[in-house]
């Protein structure tokens, strides 16, 4: 098996999706095999892209926010890693940034998975990670998704993307931050005292 160091470097010369990728690849995904949280998100932002930092701009420090986690431990890949579902910026579409490349999550994230420790907290933002990882539940609303507590006890903890979009949706449930936020923070501290 490839070390953690050796897989990195692959990913980084990765080209699968070279001909529809505007920006151009560049792969940005961190994570070691300690990593007792795994942080799976939808693709790199044009922001992202530029920077090559992981969450690197406001929907990053939404997240940074309800996760309680400081940018100092976020950034620590023997504590967290952060594994979009696609490695490369998609590229502008009509209404956003276009959805992860389906190409990235097929190619390397079992491999990724695989240098993990068994034992993990995984946050999955948003609905490409929630559809991949929470396949039965793919019919229901992101809202019943976030809400319900049965995929917590298996080890995943779902959450909307934390981009401007969802300011409207915590509006209007209210139970995401009274309920939800304290939970997550409370097993993230679990998930790293697991692991000291």
């Amino acid at each position: 098996m490839a070390s953690v160091a050796d897989l990195l470097a692959e990913i980084g010369q990765c080209r699968v999706c070279a001909d529809h990728l505007a920006a151009g690849p560049r792969p940005v995904v961190r994570f070691s095999a300690t990593s007792r949280i795994l942080i799976v998100g939808q693709a790199p932002g044009a922001r992202v892209h530029a920077s090559g930092v992981p969450w690197d701009d406001a929907s990053g420090a939404r997240l940074r926010e309800w996760t309680g986690l400081s940018d100092l431990d976020f950034y620590d890949p023997a504590r967290v890693a952060l594994v979009p579902m696609g490695f490369c910026y998609p590229g502008k579409g009509a209404s956003g940034d276009l959805p992860p490349r389906p190409e990235c999550a097929p190619l390397w994230h079992q491999r990724v998975l695989g240098s993990l420790p068994g034992e993990r907290l995984t946050l999955l933002v948003g609905s490409y990670a929630q559809k991949r990882y929470l396949p039965d539940l793919r019919h229901q609303t992101l809202t019943d998704i976030v809400r319900a507590t049965e995929p917590r006890a298996v080890g995943f903890f779902p959450l909307p993307h934390p981009s401007w979009r969802s300011t409207g949706w915590m509006r209007v449930n209210p139970w995401f931050e009274s309920e939800t936020v304290p939970a997550l923070r409370s097993a993230i501290r679990r998930a790293l005292a697991d692991g000291a």
